[in-house]
């Protein structure tokens, strides 16, 4: 039976308010959900007038008391966002381009609010300072290697639906590994072009490149278990990465901070490329987001070159595609 062309089309607008429904709860309710809520940061005072400064900012700052000395050093492993200094007759914010811009502009402004407060205004001062291309350039790279890798996949899918032909691990490899290098040389290129001083080393490149060949694997592992179908799960998730991956969770409503940024990909590549930009490579972050990058390389390489998987059923899993080759002998 024929279904009538309004109940189509009736179908087709729901699908599309759905949709808007989804993107809308992913992306720009993220963006205007951000409130701060214990951002943590660190003042190295005498202990009474310490006492004092932590009761400045109510539920929104989470106040570390320490020394100098250490309050430095959980600014460098970027468990603060900034540190207040304070001596008799002078007050110092100290932040560092090592950290999350979106973290950073709101701890230096409580801050130097409660610097003000008590002594004046504060002194400024930046460890590993960054240029505005410094600071975009750990998420764009994130983001363009998510982007570029999937294209790739969808292209090399797509060309051997077209051709009749089917992919075999060998093909699938290459396109992972080639998409990787490929995607690397893209993005040291942007670099170089933004800001001649980001440095193009072997740990930031070398970096990118694990970034770029995981996402390749990781998708090309979906596209081959889910054929064009995965494209319902990778395209959104590349709309979710300037809104949730840009922000410190202190700063997301804790729904997306459990839902969806304690586990996008970008996060992980995105803050530790910004330590290995800023010469900070024994970051925390960036020995979390090596591990989290080299299993997702291990798990998607795993599933994308798995022998087990014979040519009927990589067939069958484009089915939904709407394809079916018809062979004659």
């Amino acid at each position: 039976m024929t279904r009538p062309v309004g109940a189509l089309a009736l179908v087709a607008a729901v699908a599309g308010a759905l949709v808007a429904v989804v993107l809308g709860f992913l992306t720009f309710g993220a963006q205007a959900t951000v409130a701060p809520d214990g951002v943590p940061v660190a003042v190295a005072a005498p202990p009474e007038i310490a006492q004092r400064v932590a009761a400045h900012g109510g539920g929104q700052l989470a106040w570390t008391v320490a020394t100098p000395a250490e309050a430095r050093r959980l600014l460098e492993d970027k468990k603060v966002y900034g540190v207040l200094e304070l001596a008799p007759g002078a007050a110092t914010v100290v932040t560092s381009g090592a950290v999350n811009p979106a973290g950073t502009q709101v701890a230096q402004q409580a801050l130097t609010g409660a610097a003000t407060a008590l002594a004046g205004p504060p002194k400024q001062e930046v460890l590993h300072p960054v240029s505005l291309a410094g600071r975009v350039a750990p998420l764009a790279a994130s983001a363009l290697a998510w982007i570029g890798a999937l294209i790739a996949g969808l292209a090399l899918t797509q060309l051997a639906r077209r051709t009749g032909r089917m992919i075999g691990a060998g093909a699938r490899f290459l396109q992972v590994v080639g998409a990787g290098v490929l995607i690397t040389a893209v993005v040291a290129g942007f670099f170089a072009l933004w800001d001649s001083a980001l440095p193009l080393t072997a740990d930031v490149l070398g970096f990118v490149f694990l970034a770029a060949t995981a996402f390749a694997a990781l998708q090309a592992g979906l596209l081959r278990l889910l054929g064009l179908r995965a494209m319902a799960v990778l395209a959104p998730l590349y709309l979710v990465a300037p809104a949730v991956a840009g922000q410190v969770p202190e700063l997301l409503n804790p729904a997306y901070r459990a839902l969806l940024w304690s586990w996008t990909p970008f996060r992980f590549s995105a803050e530790g490329l910004r330590s290995l930009l800023q010469g900070v490579p024994g970051a925390p972050d960036v020995t979390t987001a090596l591990w989290v990058l080299g299993a997702l390389l291990a798990a998607g390489l795993l599933v994308t070159l798995w022998p087990g998987r014979s040519a009927r059923q990589e067939a069958e899993a484009h089915l939904a595609d709407g394809v079916v080759e018809v062979g004659v002998h």
